[in-house]
Parts: C-alpha cells; sequence; structure tokens
C-alpha cells in the first residue's frame, strides 16, 4: 500500500502515519519529494493494513494499494527513472554510467594500468573482483581480500568509484569497508541471506540477473534489498540461458525497457558477458544504449590474451578510448550526459 502525503504535509502528520503502520505490524517506508511525501506500508497481514483506513488522517491525500509483489522498487511506489548517487556521480535519471575494468584483480600493475586507461577514456567507475565465482573449482577464483587494498590505491590515484562483488557473507564486511558499490552476481541474486545484509550495510547495490531468473524474480530479490532500507539498487542485465550457443549468453535487451518500466531503479547492460566474444561487444552496447540503459558495465584488460580471468570477452586498453567513443554518440543520441560530467555540464 502506499500512502501520498498533502503537499505541505507537517513532519508530525507524516510522523503519526508511520506510527499507525507499524503499529498494526508493517514497515513503513517514507520517501520525501520536494513536495510530496509518499510512505510505503509493507507487511505480511495485508487486511490488517487496508483496515487502517488511513485515508482520514490529516494530511493524507490518498491511498494507492500496489498490487505488484515487489513494492518498494515498483514505479508504482517511487515513480520512475530515479538515479542512485555514487560518491558525487550518478547513475541513471539522464545520467549514464559507464563502469569499466578488469574481471578480475590480477597484480597491482595490472589493476593500476587499466585503471589509468578506463578513467583516461572517459569511464565514471572502476569495476575489479577480489573474489571471482568460477563454474570449475580449478579455474583462478580471484586474489581475495589483497585485491581490495589494490582496488584502494587505484581509486585513490584515479578518482574513479569502485564497483566490486561479494559472494558470501563471510568477506561482506570487508567487500564493504572498500567498495562504492557492492556487486552482486548472477549467481547470487536469489541468495537471500546475502540479498538482507547487504540492503542493511547501506552501500548501494549492483544486482545482476541470473541466468535463470525471470524479470518479476529478479525485481523480487532488488525487493529483498530494498526491505532492509536500502533502495540505492542498479539492476543488471547480463544476458540469459537459452538454446542458443553462438554467444556465451543470449543479451536480453527487452528487460531493458520492461525492467524501466515496471521498477523504479537504474538499469544498466553488461554486454562482456553475454556475447563473451570482444567483437560483439560494441554491438550489443549500443542496441543497449538505445534501448534506453542507465549504463554498461565492461571488462577491460592492458593484455587480454594473458588475462586470468575471460580473457576473450576483455577490451584492450590501449583501445578502449575509441570504443568509448563510439558509444558516447549513442549516449548523446538518447540526451544522455555521462556520469562524471554531471558538473561541466550543469556549469
Amino acid at each position: 500500500m502506499m500512502i501520498v502525503m498533502k503537499e505541505g504535509a507537517t513532519d508530525e502528520q507524516v510522523a503519526h502515519v508511520v506510527e499507525r503502520i507499524e503499529s498494526a505490524g508493517a514497515k513503513a517506508h517514507p520517501s520525501r519529494g520536494e513536495f510530496v511525501t509518499v510512505i510505503g506500508a509493507i507487511g505480511d497481514d495485508r487486511e490488517m493494513i487496508a483496515s487502517l483506513n488511513l485515508e482520514g488522517e490529516e494530511g493524507v491525500e490518498k491511498v494507492v494499494p500496489i498490487l505488484k509483489p515487489y513494492k518498494l522498487v515498483s514505479s508504482d511506489f517511487r515513480g520512475s527513472d530515479r538515479h542512485v548517487e555514487i560518491s558525487g556521480r550518478r547513475i541513471g535519471g539522464g545520467t549514464f554510467g559507464l563502469i569499466a575494468g578488469p574481471c578480475a584483480v590480477e597484480s597491482r600493475e595490472q589493476t593500476l594500468t587499466t585503471a589509468r586507461a578506463v578513467r583516461a577514456a572517459g569511464a565514471g567507475f572502476l569495476r575489479g573482483g577480489a573474489f571471482k565465482p568460477r563454474t570449475s573449482p580449478y579455474a583462478f577464483q580471484g586474489m581475495g581480500l589483497p585485491a581490495l587494498e589494490i582496488l584502494v590505491e587505484a581509486r585513490e590515484e584515479t578518482g574513479l568509484p569502485i564497483v566490486t562483488e561479494v559472494m558470501n557473507l563471510r568477506h561482506l564486511d570487508d567487500v564493504v569497508e572498500v567498495a562504492d558499490v557492492v556487486q552482486i552476481g548472477a549467481r547470487n541474486v536469489q541468495n537471500f541471506d546475502l540479498l538482507r545484509e547487504v540492503g542493511r550495510a547501506g552501500v548501494p547495490v549492483l544486482l545482476k540477473r541470473g541466468l535463470s531468473t525471470t524479470i518479476e524474480e529478479w525485481l523480487l530479490s532488488a525487493e529483498y534489498v530494498a526491505r532492509e532500507g536500502n533502495g540505492d539498487v542498479i539492476l543488471c542485465e547480463r544476458g540469459i540461458r537459452t538454446f542458443e550457443t553462438a554467444t556465451r549468453s543470449t543479451l536480453d535487451i527487452s528487460a531493458v525497457p520492461v525492467a524501466k518500466g515496471l521498477a523504479s531503479l537504474p538499469v544498466i547492460v553488461d554486454p562482456s558477458h553475454a556475447a563473451g566474444r570482444r567483437e560483439l561487444i560494441l554491438p550489443m552496447a549500443r542496441a543497449a544504449v538505445v534501448a534506453g540503459a542507465d549504463g554498461l558495465i565492461v571488462e577491460v584488460h592492458p593484455a587480454p590474451e594473458t588475462a586470468l580471468c575471460d580473457g576473450p570477452q576483455a577490451l584492450h586498453a590501449e583501445e578502449f578510448g575509441d570504443w568509448v567513443a563510439d558509444v558516447r554518440r549513442c549516449v548523446d543520441l538518447m540526451g544522455k550526459v555521462m556520469a562524471g560530467e554531471e558538473a561541466a555540464v550543469s556549469a
């Protein structure tokens, strides 16, 4: 249920409505806009919440039922085209976030070289995996905690906010201490204990869609995070599993406008994992931008042929500037500004 307060409703009136919602055993989620406050009422006992008759409370404009199973991330509750603020930069709401960097942190030199290249090319965020979920137990699993220290050094030198994945609760505190955005990978999209704890951590979350996850299941995973008080979730379409074997996964371009219509969250695309092949990443990135994506996350490496993880889908660092210039033309066409350049545009 969504309670829309009247324009000019007082803090006392909002607090009273929140108190009544919570007295019924539900959880209240106030969202304050410039003129109007909206309160989401989430609980298992819908009849009890409905019986509160909040329409008659002072300061209440109207009460709107939300029928979607994902309440807090629904566009019905918070509207559409919202942005997530990350260390002074934005993704969504007309700002395009380009996240780039190595699939895995392999060494200090490799990471710093890549970070300098992606910053020079115009990326707004640096990605880098400290912990890597791999299908084979014998494949490179990431450097672990030492990689986090290297990412901190890269951020200090380049100023780029860090996006890195957390795989389990054991390392959550370590990752949260470093990351500007915590990534939940495709394999953990329905790890509900992890989602709850990340929601409580209060750090922006990048939530990748699973290989066999429906859009509704994906949004319900986002709801797990939002229900713990963290609405700063970025959805990431990274390809789904189909019968096709020509690419690593099948990029579901339709998921971009569908998810943006259903949810209030920014939606970005990972063409690297979907394609699995370097030469396909640019056309898929163009398609994603024109479909309305709020950003891209791509893999970049100074020497992909020697990469310890996913080399065939990594873009060459020395060629990344030309790649970004091509994508930027599509971003301009869609009337968006690159993250990190917001201040220059507003000036």
